[in-house]
């Protein structure tokens, strides 16, 4: 690309006001703090206020936080509750049934904090603002509604980002010594890609959630489940979370590698808030917020080669440190900004600003919880991949059972059918799940390559419910609080034409295309033109969840990061 002569160029560029990031500035200015050098700070966020394009869960062990603010209490951290009693329950069509704590530990979530991750970002943000007063040797500079649309290499080097769509000065470029990409993959993809670091694709779920208000009070009650309604073999599990102020989060987690091309996540929520269960939490009470986004599951085999290249660094969801089996990615997060602040702060401190010197912070995540957790948990996600009749067959046959007899009775009846292969069946999950078996490293299918375009999920007589509890996707987007700017298109469709035959092939198994279907928000629709059938989008109702991506059949869609702080308002999700 052409030289630029009159940069803007800082010795950090954070993209993405993540929790991973905030964790970074913060811990680097209290190191910077100590050594008394000069430094200069960006942080790049997309949305138009820190927190507002976040969701999570979310329940978090504090341990690393406590690390960065060991005083966060009485610097008012915003705590939804602290969990007092955590079940993993499975539930049938009509009933629910709370496991004896024979399951994994990692899934018994007492003592951890609830949390609206939005609001904790909001609070870091406004923790790195203070701090930098106290900091006179350090410039930070955080600037709202920006994104970065472009990575910039130079001589082989990642120098800076590009925050316009379409660049015509320097003054749409911002460069750096070191940038640290701490996104959701709108923007990273572009560094693993362009550096050739992942030889095991990342897989995808999408988590979609609702926030009640509600009658009564459930607050510090934690509740993980499987069943109902994912019984189609599908791999996910559904969270109901209980905060202060009588507020209630249910919520889905749904792998996108299903079987299924007409999944339908937010339809999928729907049906989950049916259960009587759920009915009695929320019948009487008020939707106020609704949001989706995709997580990263891919665990220990879909991490880069590399956690750092020439002038870059990956952390939190870019790096994939989620931990499916544990439910935790915030503390892992933080735990990669705050290893990557002493890290990068070293570098800059020796004026090294080779690869080399960013090499610690690899070393550093794999000789901690970050890295060990996950490769102990490598093969978690892949039991239920390698057998399916573990949720195509048992679950619902376990679940039947809950509604019409007994788990109990239902499990030995699962015996009695298949004496030999059932116990067997589990016994390999289990030593898979807890690590006691080693079969080498992992290759996932990307996720689309998974769909079953003929599939037929069962089908189950619906619970009763109260309609007025229920909410179609058009109306759920109305509580994403959806706002863009004139002009707007952040989703790029490749070519027209294979959207033209991937139409007609769905169309002739009476079925609609993955991108409609499992949208999450009303933004991919089929239009007639001229007598043909075509893919349209409503690009204002989008809430950027990247489901669509994933899902095409024919990778023929990439979400890209929205301008001028447009998107979704998840600010209390």
């Amino acid at each position: 690309m052409a030289a630029h002569t009159n940069r803007m160029e800082y010795d950090l560029l954070l993209v993405g006001g993540s929790p991973s990031n905030l964790a970074l500035a913060y811990h680097f200015l209290d190191l910077a703090k100590e050594s008394g050098k000069e430094f200069s700070i960006a942080i790049l966020e997309k949305s138009k206020e820190f927190g507002a394009h976040i969701m999570s869960g979310a329940v978090s062990k504090p341990h690393v936080l406590e690390k960065i603010w060991p005083n966060y209490k009485e610097l008012n951290f915003p705590i939804e509750a602290v969990c007092d009693k955590s079940e993993f329950s499975v539930l049938g069509v009509h009933k629910k049934w709370d496991m004896p704590h024979l399951y994994p530990k990692s899934f018994d979530k007492t003592g951890y904090l609830v949390l609206t991750l939005s609001y904790v970002t909001v609070w870091m943000a406004n923790q790195v603002q203070e701090k930098a007063k106290e900091v006179s040797n350090v410039t930070v500079d955080l600037f709202t509604g920006f994104s970065a649309h472009k990575v910039v290499f130079e001589d082989g080097r990642a120098v800076g980002v590009c925050v316009s769509e379409t660049p015509t000065s320097d003054d749409d470029y911002v460069f750096s010594k070191f940038t640290c990409f701490g996104d959701k993959g709108f923007i990273s993809r572009d560094v693993i890609e362009h550096y050739q670091l992942r030889d095991c694709p990342q897989i995808w779920s999408i988590g979609i959630k609702e926030v009640w208000q509600c009658k009564e009070n459930y607050a510090g009650k934690v509740w993980h489940t499987l069943g109902w309604p994912l019984l189609d073999g599908t791999f996910g599990g559904g969270f109901v979370y209980g905060m202060k102020d009588n507020k209630l989060t249910i919520g889905l987690v749904i792998s996108l590698d299903s079987r299924d091309p007409n999944l339908n996540p937010q339809y999928k929520l729907q049906e989950y808030k049916k259960h009587p269960w759920i009915q009695s939490m929320i019948q009487g009470g008020k939707l106020l917020k609704y949001g989706a986004a995709v997580l990263p599951e891919g665990g220990y085999y879909s991490l880069p080669k590399r956690f750092a290249v020439p002038g870059a660094i990956l952390l939190g969801d870019a790096l994939g440190v989620l931990d499916v089996k544990n439910l935790a990615g915030i503390d892992r997060a933080m735990e990669c900004g705050y290893v990557a602040a002493e890290v990068l702060h070293e570098a800059l401190l020796h004026q090294d600003y080779s690869e080399a010197a960013l090499a610690p912070y690899q070393r550093r995540l794999t000789d901690c919880f970050v890295v060990k957790e996950s490769y102990h948990n490598r093969y978690f996600r892949y039991a239920f991949m390698e057998n399916p009749r573990l949720l195509g067959e048992y679950l619902p046959s376990i679940a039947n059972s809950i509604d019409k007899s007994n788990p109990w009775l239902g499990m030995l009846k699962l015996v009695c059918q298949h004496p030999i292969r059932a116990p067997l069946d589990v016994l390999r999950a289990l030593l898979l799940i807890e690590g006691k078996v080693n079969i080498g490293p992992l290759k996932y299918k990307i996720d689309c390559k998974n769909i079953v375009p003929d599939f037929v999920p069962p089908k189950y007589d619906e619970p009763p419910y109260d309609k007025s509890t229920i909410y179609s996707r058009p109306d759920a987007v109305f509580y994403a609080s959806t706002r863009y700017h004139e002009g707007n298109h952040h989703i790029d469709e490749f070519n027209a034409d294979v959207c033209v035959r991937c139409i007609a092939k769905y169309d002739a198994l009476g079925k609609t295309t993955p991108c409609v279907s499992d949208c999450t928000a009303e933004v991919h629709r089929i239009d007639i033109i001229n007598e043909e059938k075509r893919h349209g989008m409503s690009l204002e109702n989008c809430i950027h969840c990247r489901t669509c991506e994933v899902v095409c059949p024919e990778i023929n869609l990439r979400v890209n990061a929205t301008s001028q702080g447009s998107g979704p308002d998840f600010m209390g999700l």
